[in-house]
């Protein structure tokens, strides 16, 4: 059997090395190395668009990989493409290293300088684990989901007040009506506003996550809210400054164990870019950018894709920007703004109905929206585009009614005038 071999190391001469003992095992097919970590996921997540078939059986990762640590590139890899088998190449042969890699998701540890002994030994072993796996999804790949886990989401705004945390709860909302398991992350970490949009009081959120190296169910259940339509809420921290705690390895787990346990993930990521937002975008299986057709978020819009674009999070063409607030008479059009930023745009624009809105905002019931507010079909529309509801999918009907006080002052009073 053909071992398929897809090295990542950085340094020509030690991806030079890495392929010449590579050529020298039986029955191998070493592919061109690829220089970083970016480079190795856009590889990865292209082969497996086309089929399972088409990833490699075993990658090989270098610990001077970057721009993302070694130990955390494992783990990225094992978590969205479990059919492959990981090994890490090392210099440090220490039984700490060795159980962090084992943690990270590695199915193996070469030593450096190489040995031909060594390498063969583990090559063969996560060829054969990947092999196993492989038979595995295979026979449950027919109305089974792809991939590892649910679908992730990012919503993130070109700047402030474009309507993120608008979007990113009436997506999930579609995606819950269409009978869809769905979580909702607000991870705009220092000014988050879900709570205050959707009236809930909960006193966990994403910081009671980020010290856990291991997220048990029992746990996730403990921090999540379950919200009245069903969502999963997984709420920004009150106090703002604590947003710090959580960094790139935490948001990573807890989106891990998010998909685990949820058919859907929608992440508000907000305006501001920081590690935990970084990272889940990075991860995302779609990164969603709100702009509002004027030149300030437009330019702020290019500058954000432009940003995403150096810090390797995010390439232009993999970014899709949603036009909120659009009016047909405005000299900014869709088509413009895709030439200006260089992404893909939404096949939907949300219409500039802001008073449809108003009444619901105010009273912290956003998933009151009326079925027949023209803001709310746009967007139910697009998560229908985004892949996010059933084949049946769920149109924006009228919801049973709810009890309690809906009115702004109502919703003050539950509040105590904040969250």
């Amino acid at each position: 059997m053909t071992t398929r071999i897809l090295p990542a190391v950085g340094d020509p001469d030690a991806a030079r090395a890495v392929l010449t003992l590579v050529g020298r095992l039986p029955d191998a097919e070493p592919s061109g190395p690829v220089a970083d970590s970016t480079q190795l996921l856009d590889t990865l997540a292209s082969l497996a668009a086309v089929s399972l078939d088409e990833l490699p059986d075993v990658v090989l990762v270098h610990e001077r990989i970057g721009p993302v640590p070694a130990l955390e590139l494992v783990r990225e890899v094992a978590l969205r493409f479990p059919a492959v088998g990981v090994v890490l190449i090392t210099s440090d042969a220490s039984p700490v290293l060795f159980s962090a890699a084992m943690d990270s998701g590695a199915r193996g540890l070469v030593t450096l300088p190489l040995g031909y002994e060594e390498l063969a030994s583990r090559v063969q072993a996560a060829a054969q684990w990947a092999a196993g796996v492989r038979r595995h999804l295979g026979g449950a790949a027919e109305g089974g989901p792809a991939g590892p886990g649910g679908t992730v989401v990012t919503v993130s705004g070109a700047k402030g007040g474009v309507g993120t945390t608008v979007t990113a709860v009436q997506l999930a909302l579609a995606a819950r009506a269409s009978g869809r398991t769905v979580a909702l992350v607000d991870l705009d970490l220092q000014g988050g506003d879900i709570a205050s949009y959707l009236d809930v009081q909960f006193r966990r959120s994403a910081v009671d996550l980020a010290s856990i190296s291991d997220i048990s169910p029992r746990v996730l259940q403990d921090a999540v809210y379950v919200h009245e339509t069903g969502l999963s809420l997984l709420l920004a921290p009150g106090e703002g400054e604590r947003g710090e705690e959580v960094g790139e390895r935490a948001a990573r787990q807890i989106l891990h164990a998010l998909r685990g346990r949820h058919e859907v993930v929608i992440v508000d990521c907000g305006t501001h870019l920081d590690a935990a937002g970084a990272a889940a975008i990075e991860a995302a299986a779609t990164a969603l950018l709100v702009t509002t057709p004027d030149v300030v978020a437009v330019r702020a819009a290019k500058r954000v894709v432009r940003m995403w674009d150096r810090l390797q999070i995010r390439k232009p063409e993999e970014t899709t920007i949603l036009v909120n607030r659009h009016q047909r008479a405005t000299e900014i059009q869709p088509a413009l703004i895709q030439r200006i930023t260089g992404t893909r745009i939404a096949g939907v624009a949300v219409p500039a109905h802001f008073k449809e809105l108003a009444a619901v905002v105010d009273a912290g019931r956003l998933h009151d929206l009326d079925a027949r507010s023209s803001v709310k079909q746009a967007l139910w529309q697009l998560a229908g585009e985004l892949g996010l509801v059933t084949a049946t999918a769920a149109q924006p009907g009228k919801e049973p009614a709810r009890g309690g006080d809906r009115g702004a002052l109502g919703a003050l009073r539950r509040r105590g005038g904040g969250r």
